[in-house]
């Protein structure tokens, strides 16, 4: 007997989509065609879809609930916040960092070097799955969770700053970097890493912007 699909289920899968590009911006969401893949009723679909609004994925339109649009300026800002949480997190992750934690780390950057040459959707991937490690150190759930919301804002973004080049190897280093000042318990280490390495990310977000902004206006 299958599983009983639930709203859950169905913000997760949908979120999924969102983050992935497998939905677009400005791509509608319909209940009737949500339900309809997923073979429920309206009422958890209407569920999942009122989450993925409050996250400001889903934006209403004329058109009803669309994937919303990225906006630079958010997109600036979302990183300046994030160097200060960012280097908060890896700060705490060296005070509470447990053995497991540690091992989950290394083995992260273990894995991430041995990569050859991987496309700019795997870079991005094993970079989240990085970052996100190193929140599960601070075993400090309001700063997870802050973090994970404030990134929302930059996963959907075409094309991550790790395929700028150079980039990808440069961040490698930093996140050994931040490994091991982890490692030592080295507090004000991890946090200057993580500072300078999340403030090298937006660096290259700018001019991936500029660059955009400018062909943008070639074209029309």
């Amino acid at each position: 007997m299958a599983a009983k699909v639930d709203a859950t289920a169905i913000y997760d899968a949908l979120r999924a989509d969102i983050m992935t590009g497998a939905l677009v911006s400005g791509e509608p969401v319909r209940e009737v065609a949500v339900a309809s893949r997923f073979g429920v009723s309206r009422t958890p679909v209407r569920e999942a879809l009122r989450r993925l609004e409050h996250d400001r994925l889903l934006v209403p339109s004329s058109r009803g609930l669309v994937v919303r649009g990225v906006d630079p300026e958010e997109v600036i800002q979302s990183y300046t916040v994030r160097i200060l949480l960012e280097g908060e997190a890896a700060a705490e992750a060296a005070s509470a960092r447990n053995q497991t934690d540690l091992v989950r780390l290394e083995s992260l950057a273990e894995r991430d070097r041995s990569l050859a040459e991987p496309d700019d959707p795997t870079r991005a991937e094993t970079n989240t799955e990085f970052h996100e490690a190193v929140w599960t150190a601070t075993h400090n759930p309001v700063l997870q969770d802050l973090l994970r919301r404030l990134t929302v804002h930059l996963v959907r973004i075409p094309h991550s700053t790790l395929s700028a080049p150079g980039r990808w190897e440069e961040a490698l280093a930093e996140h050994e970097a931040m490994v091991a000042a982890i490692r030592d318990s080295d507090v004000e280490g991890a946090r200057k890493v993580a500072t300078a390495h999340m403030t090298r990310a937006r660096e290259i977000r700018l001019e991936l912007l500029r660059q955009y902004a400018a062909a943008s206006l070639h074209r029309s």
